[in-house]
Protein backbone atom coordinates (compact mmCIF):
# COMPACT_ATOMS: atom_id res chain seq x y z
CA UNK A 1 0.00 0.00 0.00
CA UNK A 2 1.10 3.57 -0.66
CA UNK A 3 2.73 5.38 2.17
CA UNK A 4 -0.16 8.17 4.03
CA UNK A 5 0.65 11.82 3.96
CA UNK A 6 0.65 13.17 7.65
CA UNK A 7 -0.70 16.40 8.21
CA UNK A 8 -0.48 17.66 11.75
CA UNK A 9 -2.48 20.65 12.99
CA UNK A 10 -1.42 20.61 16.69
CA UNK A 11 -0.40 24.23 16.25
CA UNK A 12 -4.00 25.51 15.08
CA UNK A 13 -6.78 23.16 16.07
CA UNK A 14 -4.38 21.92 18.95
CA UNK A 15 -4.21 25.24 20.12
CA UNK A 16 -8.21 25.77 20.73
CA UNK A 17 -7.78 22.79 23.38
CA UNK A 18 -8.93 24.51 26.91
CA UNK A 19 -6.08 24.70 28.91
CA UNK A 20 -3.73 25.31 25.83
CA UNK A 21 -1.97 28.40 24.56
CA UNK A 22 1.33 28.10 23.25
CA UNK A 23 3.23 31.17 22.88
CA UNK A 24 5.10 31.94 19.65
CA UNK A 25 8.52 30.48 21.08
CA UNK A 26 6.55 26.91 21.85
CA UNK A 27 5.41 26.62 18.17
CA UNK A 28 8.42 27.17 16.87
CA UNK A 29 9.92 24.71 19.21
CA UNK A 30 7.01 22.13 18.66
CA UNK A 31 7.33 22.63 14.47
CA UNK A 32 11.08 21.46 14.72
CA UNK A 33 10.27 18.47 16.91
CA UNK A 34 7.49 17.14 14.19
CA UNK A 35 9.88 18.04 11.52
CA UNK A 36 11.81 15.48 12.69
CA UNK A 37 9.37 12.99 13.63
CA UNK A 38 8.89 13.01 9.80
CA UNK A 39 5.65 14.79 9.69
CA UNK A 40 5.13 15.52 6.00
CA UNK A 41 2.61 18.95 6.74
CA UNK A 42 2.70 21.06 9.74
CA UNK A 43 -0.69 23.53 10.07
CA UNK A 44 0.70 26.53 11.58
CA UNK A 45 -2.37 28.51 12.49
CA UNK A 46 -4.40 31.23 11.13
CA UNK A 47 -2.68 33.65 9.28
CA UNK A 48 -6.01 35.84 9.92
CA UNK A 49 -6.97 35.17 13.08
CA UNK A 50 -4.57 36.58 15.89
CA UNK A 51 -1.27 37.70 16.00
CA UNK A 52 1.36 34.82 16.92
CA UNK A 53 -0.18 33.48 14.23
CA UNK A 54 1.13 36.25 11.93
CA UNK A 55 4.55 36.13 13.53
CA UNK A 56 4.83 32.47 13.52
CA UNK A 57 4.92 32.57 9.21
CA UNK A 58 7.29 35.37 9.37
CA UNK A 59 9.26 34.06 12.02
CA UNK A 60 9.64 30.02 10.53
CA UNK A 61 11.02 31.72 7.27
CA UNK A 62 13.94 31.47 9.26
CA UNK A 63 14.09 27.87 10.29
CA UNK A 64 15.49 25.32 7.64
CA UNK A 65 13.11 22.04 8.11
CA UNK A 66 14.58 18.76 6.83
CA UNK A 67 10.86 17.59 5.37
CA UNK A 68 7.81 19.19 6.53
CA UNK A 69 5.56 21.90 4.63
CA UNK A 70 4.41 24.59 6.61
CA UNK A 71 0.84 24.90 5.90
CA UNK A 72 -1.56 28.02 6.46
CA UNK A 73 -5.03 27.68 7.44
CA UNK A 74 -7.96 29.62 6.44
CA UNK A 75 -11.81 29.78 4.96
CA UNK A 76 -13.00 30.16 1.59
CA UNK A 77 -13.95 33.48 0.76
CA UNK A 78 -17.01 35.31 2.45
CA UNK A 79 -20.34 35.53 0.53
CA UNK A 80 -20.85 38.43 -1.35
CA UNK A 81 -17.42 39.39 -1.00
CA UNK A 82 -15.00 39.50 -4.35
CA UNK A 83 -12.66 36.31 -4.42
CA UNK A 84 -9.73 38.29 -5.10
CA UNK A 85 -10.61 41.51 -2.89
CA UNK A 86 -10.99 38.92 0.66
CA UNK A 87 -8.85 39.53 2.89
CA UNK A 88 -8.49 35.94 4.26
CA UNK A 89 -7.85 34.68 0.82
CA UNK A 90 -4.95 37.26 0.81
CA UNK A 91 -3.66 36.64 4.11
CA UNK A 92 -3.53 32.81 3.24
CA UNK A 93 -1.17 34.11 -0.01
CA UNK A 94 0.58 36.48 1.76
CA UNK A 95 2.03 33.96 4.36
CA UNK A 96 3.89 32.63 1.91
CA UNK A 97 3.72 28.67 2.67
CA UNK A 98 3.98 26.15 0.24
CA UNK A 99 0.81 24.56 1.06
CA UNK A 100 -2.83 26.24 2.40
CA UNK A 101 -5.74 24.84 3.70
CA UNK A 102 -9.30 26.40 3.62
CA UNK A 103 -12.50 24.94 5.04
CA UNK A 104 -15.68 25.26 3.44
CA UNK A 105 -19.35 23.92 4.33
CA UNK A 106 -20.47 20.86 3.28
CA UNK A 107 -24.17 20.65 5.20
CA UNK A 108 -26.72 21.74 3.92
CA UNK A 109 -27.51 23.24 7.63
CA UNK A 110 -24.67 25.22 7.77
CA UNK A 111 -25.47 26.70 4.68
CA UNK A 112 -28.78 28.16 5.44
CA UNK A 113 -28.21 28.27 8.97
CA UNK A 114 -25.16 30.09 9.43
CA UNK A 115 -23.90 31.59 6.40
CA UNK A 116 -27.66 32.64 4.58
CA UNK A 117 -27.16 31.90 1.34
CA UNK A 118 -28.46 29.33 -1.15
CA UNK A 119 -26.88 26.26 -1.77
CA UNK A 120 -26.08 26.87 -5.17
CA UNK A 121 -23.72 29.78 -4.01
CA UNK A 122 -21.87 27.92 -1.39
CA UNK A 123 -20.72 25.54 -4.01
CA UNK A 124 -19.19 28.64 -6.00
CA UNK A 125 -17.91 29.73 -3.41
CA UNK A 126 -16.19 26.84 -2.87
CA UNK A 127 -14.68 26.54 -6.28
CA UNK A 128 -13.75 30.37 -6.75
CA UNK A 129 -12.29 30.26 -3.76
CA UNK A 130 -9.90 27.26 -4.20
CA UNK A 131 -9.07 28.36 -7.61
CA UNK A 132 -8.06 31.70 -6.70
CA UNK A 133 -6.13 30.37 -4.23
CA UNK A 134 -4.73 27.36 -6.34
CA UNK A 135 -3.39 30.27 -9.08
CA UNK A 136 -0.82 31.40 -6.21
CA UNK A 137 -0.33 28.67 -4.34
CA UNK A 138 1.67 25.32 -5.31
CA UNK A 139 -0.33 23.17 -3.11
CA UNK A 140 -4.08 23.92 -1.91
CA UNK A 141 -6.09 21.30 0.08
CA UNK A 142 -9.59 21.99 0.98
CA UNK A 143 -11.34 20.41 4.36
CA UNK A 144 -14.87 19.76 3.72
CA UNK A 145 -16.60 20.70 6.95
CA UNK A 146 -19.25 18.44 8.97
CA UNK A 147 -18.80 16.32 5.69
CA UNK A 148 -20.33 13.38 7.47
CA UNK A 149 -23.21 14.88 9.44
CA UNK A 150 -23.76 16.66 5.94
CA UNK A 151 -23.79 13.26 3.69
CA UNK A 152 -26.33 11.73 6.47
CA UNK A 153 -28.47 14.46 5.83
CA UNK A 154 -27.93 15.42 2.26
CA UNK A 155 -25.80 12.97 0.77
CA UNK A 156 -25.61 14.20 -2.63
CA UNK A 157 -25.61 17.88 -2.02
CA UNK A 158 -22.06 16.68 0.09
CA UNK A 159 -20.61 14.89 -2.78
CA UNK A 160 -21.35 18.06 -4.76
CA UNK A 161 -19.32 19.92 -2.66
CA UNK A 162 -16.48 17.30 -3.05
CA UNK A 163 -16.78 17.67 -7.11
CA UNK A 164 -16.76 21.52 -6.68
CA UNK A 165 -13.85 21.41 -4.72
CA UNK A 166 -12.02 19.28 -7.27
CA UNK A 167 -12.86 21.88 -10.04
CA UNK A 168 -11.69 24.56 -8.51
CA UNK A 169 -8.05 22.74 -8.21
CA UNK A 170 -8.09 21.14 -5.02
CA UNK A 171 -4.75 18.56 -4.54
CA UNK A 172 -6.36 16.64 -1.46
CA UNK A 173 -10.06 16.68 -0.64
CA UNK A 174 -10.13 16.18 3.29
CA UNK A 175 -13.43 14.63 4.45
CA UNK A 176 -13.97 15.87 8.00
CA UNK A 177 -16.20 14.61 10.85
CA UNK A 178 -16.06 17.84 13.10
CA UNK A 179 -18.42 17.12 15.58
CA UNK A 180 -16.75 13.95 15.92
CA UNK A 181 -19.78 11.72 16.44
CA UNK A 182 -19.58 9.45 13.19
CA UNK A 183 -19.20 5.34 13.71
CA UNK A 184 -16.18 3.51 12.18
CA UNK A 185 -18.92 1.34 9.99
CA UNK A 186 -20.21 4.77 8.79
CA UNK A 187 -16.65 6.66 8.45
CA UNK A 188 -16.16 3.47 5.69
CA UNK A 189 -19.32 3.74 3.92
CA UNK A 190 -19.02 7.10 3.83
CA UNK A 191 -15.53 7.55 2.32
CA UNK A 192 -16.12 5.26 0.20
CA UNK A 193 -19.12 6.46 -1.46
CA UNK A 194 -16.85 10.04 -1.74
CA UNK A 195 -13.94 8.01 -3.63
CA UNK A 196 -16.67 7.04 -5.72
CA UNK A 197 -18.05 10.62 -6.41
CA UNK A 198 -14.45 12.06 -7.09
CA UNK A 199 -10.99 10.82 -8.79
CA UNK A 200 -9.89 13.70 -6.17
CA UNK A 201 -7.32 12.98 -3.48
CA UNK A 202 -8.87 11.86 -0.24
CA UNK A 203 -8.09 12.81 3.79
CA UNK A 204 -9.30 12.38 6.74
CA UNK A 205 -9.72 14.53 9.78
CA UNK A 206 -11.32 13.12 12.76
CA UNK A 207 -12.53 14.60 15.96
CA UNK A 208 -13.05 12.71 19.05
CA UNK A 209 -16.19 13.28 20.36
CA UNK A 210 -17.33 9.81 20.34
CA UNK A 211 -13.92 8.20 21.72
CA UNK A 212 -13.40 6.53 18.23
CA UNK A 213 -11.37 9.66 16.25
CA UNK A 214 -8.11 7.37 15.74
CA UNK A 215 -10.49 4.38 14.86
CA UNK A 216 -12.47 6.46 12.45
CA UNK A 217 -8.75 7.74 11.12
CA UNK A 218 -7.13 4.02 10.64
CA UNK A 219 -10.80 3.27 8.67
CA UNK A 220 -10.85 5.78 6.61
CA UNK A 221 -6.78 4.75 5.46
CA UNK A 222 -8.23 1.12 4.44
CA UNK A 223 -11.04 3.24 2.52
CA UNK A 224 -9.37 5.21 0.14
CA UNK A 225 -8.00 8.20 2.06
CA UNK A 226 -4.39 9.35 1.82
CA UNK A 227 -3.80 12.14 4.16
CA UNK A 228 -4.85 11.78 7.60
CA UNK A 229 -5.30 14.77 9.95
CA UNK A 230 -4.35 15.15 13.21
CA UNK A 231 -2.60 16.30 16.50
CA UNK A 232 0.23 15.53 19.08
CA UNK A 233 -1.40 13.65 22.07
CA UNK A 234 -5.03 14.53 20.40
CA UNK A 235 -5.14 18.21 21.35
CA UNK A 236 -8.65 19.72 19.80
CA UNK A 237 -11.25 21.42 20.15
CA UNK A 238 -13.69 19.88 23.19
CA UNK A 239 -12.66 16.03 23.39
CA UNK A 240 -9.86 16.70 20.72
CA UNK A 241 -8.28 15.42 17.61
CA UNK A 242 -7.49 12.17 16.11
CA UNK A 243 -3.98 11.36 18.11
CA UNK A 244 -1.43 11.25 15.60
CA UNK A 245 0.85 9.22 18.79
CA UNK A 246 -1.79 6.26 18.31
CA UNK A 247 -2.67 6.47 14.20
CA UNK A 248 1.03 6.84 13.12
CA UNK A 249 1.86 3.21 14.93
CA UNK A 250 -1.42 1.59 14.23
CA UNK A 251 -0.38 2.74 10.69
CA UNK A 252 3.14 1.30 10.39
CA UNK A 253 3.28 -1.63 13.19
CA UNK A 254 0.04 -2.91 12.49
CA UNK A 255 -1.33 -1.70 8.78
CA UNK A 256 2.35 -2.01 7.71
CA UNK A 257 1.31 1.46 5.58
CA UNK A 258 4.92 2.97 5.40
CA UNK A 259 4.34 7.40 7.33
CA UNK A 260 7.55 7.90 8.32
CA UNK A 261 11.08 6.27 8.93
CA UNK A 262 11.86 3.79 11.48
CA UNK A 263 14.40 5.98 13.19
CA UNK A 264 11.83 9.12 13.13
CA UNK A 265 9.31 6.50 14.65
CA UNK A 266 11.86 5.93 17.77
CA UNK A 267 11.07 9.50 18.15
CA UNK A 268 7.46 9.34 19.02
CA UNK A 269 7.57 9.60 22.95
CA UNK A 270 9.85 12.07 22.75
CA UNK A 271 7.62 14.30 20.34
CA UNK A 272 4.98 13.37 22.63
CA UNK A 273 6.03 14.74 26.26
CA UNK A 274 7.45 17.32 24.27
CA UNK A 275 4.34 18.52 23.40
CA UNK A 276 3.17 17.97 26.89
CA UNK A 277 6.10 19.82 28.30
CA UNK A 278 5.35 23.30 26.32
CA UNK A 279 1.70 22.78 27.12
CA UNK A 280 2.37 23.20 30.57
CA UNK A 281 0.43 20.02 31.28
CA UNK A 282 1.80 16.51 33.03
CA UNK A 283 1.99 13.81 30.44
CA UNK A 284 -0.93 10.90 30.88
CA UNK A 285 0.86 8.18 32.05
CA UNK A 286 -2.11 5.56 30.45
CA UNK A 287 -2.03 6.59 27.16
CA UNK A 288 -1.39 3.88 24.27
CA UNK A 289 1.70 4.12 22.85
CA UNK A 290 3.37 6.54 24.51
CA UNK A 291 2.48 6.98 27.91
CA UNK A 292 4.37 6.11 31.06
CA UNK A 293 2.70 3.27 31.64
CA UNK A 294 1.53 1.64 28.46
CA UNK A 295 4.39 -1.27 28.60
CA UNK A 296 4.45 -0.73 32.13
CA UNK A 297 3.80 -4.53 34.39
CA UNK A 298 3.59 -5.05 37.81
CA UNK A 299 0.71 -7.85 38.28
CA UNK A 300 3.42 -11.01 39.45
CA UNK A 301 1.89 -13.39 36.45
CA UNK A 302 2.38 -10.29 33.76
CA UNK A 303 5.97 -9.54 35.37
CA UNK A 304 7.00 -13.42 35.02
CA UNK A 305 5.90 -14.05 31.58
CA UNK A 306 7.64 -10.99 30.25
CA UNK A 307 11.12 -11.36 31.18
CA UNK A 308 10.70 -14.79 29.59
CA UNK A 309 9.00 -13.37 26.64
CA UNK A 310 8.14 -9.38 26.18
CA UNK A 311 5.33 -10.48 23.45
CA UNK A 312 3.63 -12.34 26.00
CA UNK A 313 1.48 -8.64 27.56
CA UNK A 314 3.24 -5.96 25.05
CA UNK A 315 1.31 -5.66 21.67
CA UNK A 316 4.70 -4.08 19.99
CA UNK A 317 8.36 -3.58 21.04
CA UNK A 318 8.46 -0.32 22.95
CA UNK A 319 11.38 0.29 21.55
CA UNK A 320 9.78 1.23 18.31
CA UNK A 321 8.28 4.06 19.33
CA UNK A 322 11.04 5.30 22.08
CA UNK A 323 9.28 3.88 25.13
CA UNK A 324 10.74 0.93 27.53
CA UNK A 325 9.19 -2.26 29.12
CA UNK A 326 9.10 -0.68 32.96
CA UNK A 327 8.49 -3.48 35.77
CA UNK A 328 7.16 -1.52 38.62
CA UNK A 329 8.21 -4.24 41.58
CA UNK A 330 11.92 -4.20 40.66
CA UNK A 331 12.43 -2.08 37.59
CA UNK A 332 15.38 -3.45 35.68
CA UNK A 333 14.64 -0.72 32.44
CA UNK A 334 16.04 2.00 31.42
CA UNK A 335 19.92 1.63 30.43
CA UNK A 336 19.02 1.48 26.99
CA UNK A 337 17.71 5.02 26.78
CA UNK A 338 21.03 6.37 28.62
CA UNK A 339 22.84 4.68 26.01
CA UNK A 340 20.69 6.60 23.36
CA UNK A 341 20.69 9.97 24.81
CA UNK A 342 24.56 9.09 25.54
CA UNK A 343 24.77 8.36 21.86
CA UNK A 344 22.76 11.46 20.78
CA UNK A 345 24.79 13.75 22.84
CA UNK A 346 28.00 12.52 21.55
CA UNK A 347 29.31 10.54 24.57
CA UNK A 348 31.40 7.70 24.27
CA UNK A 349 30.53 5.28 26.68
CA UNK A 350 29.98 1.30 27.15
CA UNK A 351 27.08 -0.41 27.60
CA UNK A 352 28.74 -2.39 30.65
CA UNK A 353 30.53 1.01 32.47
CA UNK A 354 29.31 1.32 36.03
CA UNK A 355 28.74 4.82 35.60
CA UNK A 356 25.47 4.60 33.54
CA UNK A 357 24.23 2.58 36.48
CA UNK A 358 24.72 5.51 38.49
CA UNK A 359 23.32 8.07 35.99
CA UNK A 360 20.27 6.16 35.62
CA UNK A 361 20.02 5.49 39.02
CA UNK A 362 20.46 9.36 39.56
CA UNK A 363 17.88 10.10 36.92
CA UNK A 364 15.01 7.91 38.46
CA UNK A 365 16.04 9.92 41.72
CA UNK A 366 15.59 13.29 40.50
CA UNK A 367 12.34 12.10 39.11
CA UNK A 368 10.74 11.12 41.99
CA UNK A 369 11.71 14.52 43.20
CA UNK A 370 9.63 16.15 40.33
CA UNK A 371 12.76 16.68 38.01
CA UNK A 372 11.68 16.18 33.88
CA UNK A 373 13.90 16.25 31.11
CA UNK A 374 11.40 16.26 28.14
CA UNK A 375 12.02 20.05 26.81
CA UNK A 376 14.91 20.32 29.17
CA UNK A 377 17.66 18.55 27.53
CA UNK A 378 20.24 21.04 28.31
CA UNK A 379 20.00 19.91 32.22
CA UNK A 380 20.24 16.31 31.03
CA UNK A 381 23.17 16.54 28.93
CA UNK A 382 24.60 18.62 31.63
CA UNK A 383 23.57 15.87 34.69
CA UNK A 384 25.32 12.99 32.60
CA UNK A 385 28.70 14.54 31.52
CA UNK A 386 28.85 15.29 35.52
CA UNK A 387 28.32 11.64 36.23
CA UNK A 388 31.30 10.89 33.53
CA UNK A 389 33.83 13.91 34.89
CA UNK A 390 33.55 15.22 31.71
CA UNK A 391 32.70 19.17 33.15
CA UNK A 392 34.14 21.77 34.66
CA UNK A 393 32.96 24.23 37.21
CA UNK A 394 32.92 27.62 35.60
CA UNK A 395 31.68 29.38 38.57
CA UNK A 396 30.37 28.61 42.07
CA UNK A 397 27.31 30.66 44.53
CA UNK A 398 28.47 33.08 47.32
CA UNK A 399 25.00 34.18 47.59
CA UNK A 400 22.33 36.21 46.49
CA UNK A 401 19.37 38.52 47.64
CA UNK A 402 16.12 39.11 45.37
CA UNK A 403 14.06 42.18 46.52
CA UNK A 404 10.48 42.50 45.15
CA UNK A 405 8.79 45.59 46.18
CA UNK A 406 5.11 46.78 45.77
CA UNK A 407 3.96 50.24 46.48
CA UNK A 408 0.40 51.36 46.09
CA UNK A 409 -0.48 52.51 42.99
CA UNK A 410 2.94 51.84 41.44
CA UNK A 411 4.31 48.80 39.31
CA UNK A 412 6.54 46.04 41.67
CA UNK A 413 9.81 46.61 41.43
CA UNK A 414 11.75 43.61 41.52
CA UNK A 415 16.08 43.51 42.42
CA UNK A 416 18.64 40.97 42.39
CA UNK A 417 22.39 41.44 44.36
CA UNK A 418 24.42 38.72 43.72
CA UNK A 419 28.15 37.23 44.61
CA UNK A 420 29.36 34.93 42.70
CA UNK A 421 33.67 33.34 42.62
CA UNK A 422 34.94 32.71 39.54
CA UNK A 423 38.60 31.30 39.86
CA UNK A 424 40.09 33.56 42.66
CA UNK A 425 38.14 36.14 42.18
CA UNK A 426 34.77 37.45 44.03
CA UNK A 427 32.35 39.72 41.84
CA UNK A 428 29.49 41.32 43.56
CA UNK A 429 27.28 42.63 41.65
CA UNK A 430 23.41 43.94 41.38
CA UNK A 431 20.55 44.17 38.74
CA UNK A 432 16.96 45.37 38.03
CA UNK A 433 14.12 43.03 36.15
CA UNK A 434 10.46 42.52 35.23
CA UNK A 435 10.27 39.90 38.14
CA UNK A 436 12.64 38.08 40.69
CA UNK A 437 13.13 35.37 37.67
CA UNK A 438 14.53 37.74 35.30
CA UNK A 439 16.26 40.38 38.07
CA UNK A 440 18.04 37.12 39.41
CA UNK A 441 18.67 35.87 35.55
CA UNK A 442 20.47 39.92 34.88
CA UNK A 443 22.45 39.69 37.90
CA UNK A 444 24.14 36.52 37.18
CA UNK A 445 25.01 37.39 33.90
CA UNK A 446 26.18 40.78 34.80
CA UNK A 447 28.82 39.28 37.15
CA UNK A 448 29.64 36.64 34.82
CA UNK A 449 30.13 38.58 31.24
CA UNK A 450 33.14 40.07 32.53
CA UNK A 451 35.25 36.88 32.88
CA UNK A 452 32.90 35.19 29.74
CA UNK A 453 31.93 37.54 27.28
CA UNK A 454 30.38 35.56 25.40
CA UNK A 455 27.46 35.19 27.86
CA UNK A 456 26.37 38.56 25.94
CA UNK A 457 24.74 36.21 23.29
CA UNK A 458 22.66 34.94 26.09
CA UNK A 459 18.97 35.57 26.25
CA UNK A 460 16.13 34.49 28.33
CA UNK A 461 13.32 32.97 25.77
CA UNK A 462 10.99 31.39 27.94
CA UNK A 463 9.45 30.75 31.46
CA UNK A 464 7.33 28.45 32.85
CA UNK A 465 6.54 27.21 36.15
CA UNK A 466 4.21 24.10 37.13
CA UNK A 467 3.10 23.37 40.79
CA UNK A 468 3.69 19.55 41.01
CA UNK A 469 0.68 17.15 42.43
CA UNK A 470 0.80 16.96 46.54
CA UNK A 471 -0.88 18.29 49.55
CA UNK A 472 1.42 21.11 50.48
CA UNK A 473 -0.58 23.98 49.77
CA UNK A 474 1.36 26.86 49.30
CA UNK A 475 4.39 24.89 50.10
CA UNK A 476 4.05 22.59 47.60
CA UNK A 477 6.90 21.57 44.86
CA UNK A 478 6.91 23.54 41.92
CA UNK A 479 9.14 22.68 38.52
CA UNK A 480 10.10 25.31 36.50
CA UNK A 481 11.56 25.02 33.00
CA UNK A 482 13.86 27.45 31.58
CA UNK A 483 14.16 28.21 27.21
CA UNK A 484 17.70 29.79 26.57
CA UNK A 485 19.29 30.69 23.59
CA UNK A 486 21.98 32.73 21.63
CA UNK A 487 22.09 34.15 18.00
CA UNK A 488 22.50 30.08 16.74
CA UNK A 489 21.06 27.78 18.95
CA UNK A 490 18.61 27.17 21.80
CA UNK A 491 18.22 24.54 24.66
CA UNK A 492 15.94 24.07 27.90
CA UNK A 493 17.04 23.40 31.48
CA UNK A 494 15.12 22.47 34.42
CA UNK A 495 14.76 23.38 38.02
CA UNK A 496 12.71 21.63 41.09
CA UNK A 497 12.23 23.12 44.62
CA UNK A 498 9.62 24.10 47.15
CA UNK A 499 11.04 27.28 46.59
CA UNK A 500 10.37 28.58 43.54
CA UNK A 501 13.27 31.02 43.30
CA UNK A 502 15.52 28.06 44.11
CA UNK A 503 14.29 26.20 41.50
CA UNK A 504 14.38 29.18 39.10
CA UNK A 505 18.11 29.72 40.41
CA UNK A 506 19.02 25.90 39.18
CA UNK A 507 17.17 25.77 36.12
CA UNK A 508 19.34 29.22 35.18
CA UNK A 509 22.50 28.30 36.19
CA UNK A 510 22.07 24.91 33.93
CA UNK A 511 21.69 27.51 31.04
CA UNK A 512 25.03 29.31 31.91
CA UNK A 513 26.74 26.37 32.24
CA UNK A 514 25.29 24.54 28.88
CA UNK A 515 26.17 27.64 27.22
CA UNK A 516 29.57 28.10 28.29
CA UNK A 517 29.91 24.27 27.96
CA UNK A 518 29.09 24.62 24.22
CA UNK A 519 32.11 27.09 23.61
Amino acid sequence: MNNVILYDTTLREGNQAEDIAFSLEDKLRITQKLDELGVHYIEGGWPSANTTDYEYFREITRYKLKKAVITAFGSTAKPGAEIARDKNLNDLINAKTRAVTIFGKSWDIHVRDVLKISLEENLKLVEDSLRYLKAQVPEVFFDAEHFFDGFKANRDYALKVLQHAAAGGADCIILCDTNGGSLPHEVREIVSAAGKATSAALGIHTHNDGDVAVANSLIAVQSGCRQVQGSINGYGERCGNANLCSIIPNLQLKLGIPCVGDDELRTLCEVSRFAYELANQSPLKHQPFVGSSAFAHKAGVHVSAVKKQPRTYEHIAPEAIGNTQRILVSDQAGKSTILQKAKEFNIDIDSHDPVVQEILNSLKEREREGFQYEGAEASFELQMRRALGMTRRYFDLVGFRVINEKREDEEALCEATIMVKVGGAIEHTAAMGNGPVNALDNALRKALEKFYPQLKDVSLIDYKVRVLPGIHGTAARVRVLVESGDKVDSWGTVGVSENIIEASWQALTDSITYKLFKK
